[in-house]
């Protein structure tokens, strides 16, 4: 595959409609090297789109349709296991739920094929579901790098399939807790706003009439003197970066949040070097037992800190 195919996203004009994206891809891409089920895994990942829009495998083109295909360098060799920090909440033969330190990158990357929560991952129990491939083995699903808390990730293909199924179904439960930039009017709200690709900037969502279904339900915890909120998020979609863009949209963006938030000189003062984002609680059910399972992490001890502090200056 040559250099260039691997950082520039290649683009293709559909003259005529009616075939599978997938089906198009791989004829397409035969030349570069990539199978169906490896672009099958992109399209997963979103690193395909059609009119800016991600898109199913099974998706039928039409005429006029645009895609953007960015292709990741998988690594050359096996990934190596190394230590990287993180919390284990339960482990068995099929999963491992954990607690995610801020600052870790879940899985390799452009500009990260080091040090990330895989690599921990693969020296901790030594295998993973490989159904997501070679980079991202065993990932359910992911949280950003600044973002703390739980995840649950999977160690046999079986546990894979189920889990993602789960997700699929919106069968799991999502709660995070949030440190925001504003006054919230109400004491409880529900955002229903589409996502989709930053028109501009690639590596950026945006609030989008032809994105996709995107649902955030939001109550506020505690209120602060300084104009910061504590929240709790329950999420009824899984979107990337939905609770950061939603909290945007309300002009409440997450704390220390540099892509969607705003400067504030508080920050330095109240100890907020990231964005005071946190996945609180996970619950799902056991992918071989059915055993209904619930999970839940404290706050990290940065976010607990800055809490303190606002909470010195006195409520609202």
């Amino acid at each position: 595959m040559s250099q260039n195919s691997l950082f520039t996203p290649l683009s293709y004009i559909i003259d005529r409609g009616g075939q599978r994206l997938d089906l198009y891809l791989a004829s397409q891409l035969e030349g570069e090297g990539l199978t169906r089920s490896r672009i099958q895994q992109l399209i997963r990942a979103e690193m395909i789109l059609v009119n800016e829009t991600p898109r199913k495998a099974r998706y039928l083109l039409q005429a006029g349709d645009r895609l953007t295909v960015t292709i990741l360098p998988q690594a050359a060799s096996e990934l190596v296991a190394e230590p990287v920090a993180f919390g284990t909440l339960y482990e068995d033969e099929d999963l491992i739920v954990l607690v995610k330190p801020p600052g870790i990158v879940v899985h390799p990357a452009a500009g990260h094929s080091s040090a990330t929560l895989v690599h921990g991952l693969l020296h901790h129990c030594g295998g993973l579901s490989g159904i997501n491939g070679e980079l991202r083995p065993g990932i359910v699903h992911r949280l950003d790098k600044d973002t703390s808390g739980i995840m649950v990730v999977a160690k046999s293909d079986f546990a894979h399939q189920a889990l993602a199924d789960q997700f699929k179904r919106r069968q799991v439960k999502k709660i995070y807790q949030a440190l925001v930039d504003g006054k919230l009017t109400f004491s409880t709200g529900r955002v229903d706003l589409p996502i989709g690709r930053h028109p501009v900037q690639r590596k950026k969502m945006a609030v989008r009439e032809d994105g996709r279904e995107a649902v955030t339900n939001w109550r506020v915890l505690e209120r602060f003197a300084k104009g910061l909120t504590l929240v709790e998020l329950g999420l009824e979609t899984g979107r990337t970066h939905q609770i950061r863009v939603h909290m945007a949209a309300l002009s409440c963006p997450v704390a220390g949040d540099s892509v969607y938030g705003r400067k504030n000189s508080l920050y330095l003062e109240m100890g907020i070097t990231r964005q005071c984002l946190h996945a609180h609680t996970l619950a799902f059910s056991h992918p071989r037992t059915r055993e209904d399972l619930q999970f839940t992490a404290p706050l990290w001890p940065d976010m607990l800190y800055t809490l303190e502090l606002l909470r010195q200056t006195g409520g609202v």
